[in-house]
């Protein structure tokens, strides 16, 4: 489904906008070929059948929404607390004397300038960027190759390792989420119960045609909306409406070295 989140959002919409119009084109087809007659005899059925059907894909759909977007939100913040680790972990390193504290601002500056350039445009495509993983392991070995010589500097190395672990972590959450939030099994059932609900609404038989018309055009607006935003924001990375790596450019900043 990353294919449909990296297209523009004005692409997107023309989708939602001919599936709208092939929605409101379906009562008419069906009304031609069955005739009125025959479909006012199972309008009771078919509204009993329609109001149960709604319902589980209403369900299903705003499950599935919430969820993603949830799931959008976790990913900015874990972009937010990595970031926050990083400056913690660069003041932290003033704190290590000689080679080791220069070492570790240097290594944690290379990996947030590789995040930022190399990793974030591989998550685009849902993957993660091994260099930005050699980066890290860069920033570990500087850090452990401090031998603290008073509890001072013991404190600090124990502290230093704790935000470089949360570091690690949000970085670990990201690359998760970058490979998408709705399985493809859900995929399936959420287009499939979509064209479910929207055709089940051609085999009323409502005298005013063109009213029913209209009503199954608004169905389907609200329905392939609802989709719409799901596909957006299924891949936080992706896309026109992402998470962007502004919060670890700012933090090099903090540093005096901005990216590329």
């Amino acid at each position: 489904m990353i294919y449909l989140t990296t297209r523009p959002l004005w692409v997107l919409g023309i989708l939602v906008g001919l599936a709208t119009l092939l929605a409101m084109l379906g009562p008419i087809v069906v009304r031609r070929r069955l005739g009125l007659e025959w479909l006012s005899t199972n309008k009771q059925v078919a509204g009993f059948k329609f109001a149960t059907i709604g319902v589980l894909y209403a369900v299903l759909l705003g499950f599935a929404v919430i969820v993603v977007w949830e799931e959008f939100n976790g990913a900015e913040s874990a972009v937010v607390e990595e970031a926050g680790a990083a400056a913690t972990l660069y003041r932290l390193s003033d704190g290590i004397g000689g080679a080791s504290g220069a070492a570790l601002r240097d290594k944690l500056s290379d990996y947030l300038k590789i995040a930022i350039t190399e990793e974030w445009p591989a998550m685009e495509r849902g993957r993660a960027s091994p260099a930005a993983t050699r980066a890290l392991d860069r920033v570990y070995a500087a850090l452990l190759t401090f031998h603290p010589n008073d509890p001072r500097e013991a404190g600090i190395q124990a502290d230093a390792l704790h935000h470089l672990s949360v570091l690690t972590r949000e970085r670990r959450d990201r690359l998760v989420k970058a490979t998408g939030i709705v399985p493809d099994v859900l995929w399936l059932v959420l287009f499939g119960g979509a064209v479910l609900t929207v055709c089940f609404t051609f085999f009323f038989g409502t005298p005013n045609l063109r009213a029913q018309t209209m009503m199954t055009g608004m169905l389907a607006v609200l329905i392939f909306g609802a989709l719409f935003v799901v596909v957006v924001i299924d891949h936080p990375f992706s896309g026109t409406v992402k998470v962007t790596s502004d919060p670890l450019a700012a933090v090099l900043a903090d540093f005096g070295k901005s990216p590329p």
